[in-house]
């Protein structure tokens, strides 16, 4: 399949972390840092755009989201960000909010609010490695219908056109990949450093095209790639992707930290304006 090649940058006021692993409970992140700085809330508590939390549910279950507004006098195309496997921290709506900046209706739902007797939303748990924990608890058809619902609920919004993209960052990429396999309504998948789906069941399942983003020093994650090329070209299904040149994984947020390595920025800054350019 085709590898793109983007050589600009673009600055962006986002916060960043340390690195976090894909959906395998044994690829845990190895710190117990939550990934995010206080600026995360600050910038975010100064945004100008309509942020709220909404109220999701299917069968018996109930969980919270956040809803990021762009300042528009039109549609939206909306967009569903899926967190990473520390849950829906700041950084993660912070990113919501830097998309809706730019015009885009984005959903983030908390995939372990309510999952956890007393905690509401990712914030309630007691430390990141508790909202780790619950993360790899999670049961899969579980996240799957929790994405339904919020993809019904942004599709329906008065303010989208209906059309929607999905967004996810290393556990988040993973099932970003995933639930292309279920959802054959979603208009693009965009894979940060998350894994792919093995088998060709689930990849013929795929209509949307998957682009991915991953890091050039994130051989974990990279080493699985050549079997997705194959799986994907096989089934006629469209995989193109960037692999940015000694970045390391969760460039995203590591990358736009002050101390950040011209690598992890760099890789920040093209994988930024490349998303922008394919979600419009």
């Amino acid at each position: 399949m085709k590898r793109l090649s983007i050589n600009f940058l673009l600055a962006l006021s986002l916060v960043s972390g340390i690195s976090c692993k894909n959906s395998e409970r044994s690829s845990g992140e190895n710190s117990s840092d939550t990934g995010v700085t206080t600026s995360d809330s600050a910038e975010l508590s100064h945004s100008s755009r309509h942020h709220e939390w909404v109220t999701l549910s299917h069968d018996d279950r109930e969980f919270d989201a956040f809803v990021a507004y762009p300042e528009t006098s039109e549609k939206a195309k909306p967009v569903i960000v899926i967190h990473e496997n520390r849950g829906l921290n700041d950084w993660a709506r912070l990113f919501a909010d830097k998309l809706a900046e730019k015009g885009f209706l984005v959903i983030a739902p908390d995939l372990i609010s309510n999952t956890v007797e007393g905690k509401r939303r990712t914030t309630d748990f007691d430390n990141s490695d508790a909202a780790r924990s619950a993360i790899y608890d999670l049961d899969k058809d579980q996240v799957t219908a929790d994405l339904n619902a919020a993809y019904e609920y942004i599709s329906k919004d008065p303010a989208s056109t209906g059309k929607v993209a999905v967004v996810g960052f290393c556990w988040g990429g993973s099932q970003t990949f995933r639930y292309a396999t279920s959802n054959p309504d979603i208009t693009s998948a965009h894979v940060f450093y998350g894994t792919a789906p093995t088998g060709p069941e689930l990849i013929s399942k795929i209509s949307a095209p998957v682009y991915g983003y991953y890091g050039g020093n994130d051989n974990r994650v990279n080493s699985t790639l050549e079997e997705t090329e194959e799986l994907m070209e096989a089934a006629r299904k469209k995989f193109e992707y960037v692999i940015y040149e000694d970045a390391g994984h969760a460039f995203m947020r590591s990358g736009h930290m002050e101390d950040a390595l011209p690598a992890n920025r760099k890789a920040h800054n093209e994988a930024w304006e490349r998303l922008l350019k394919l979600l419009e």
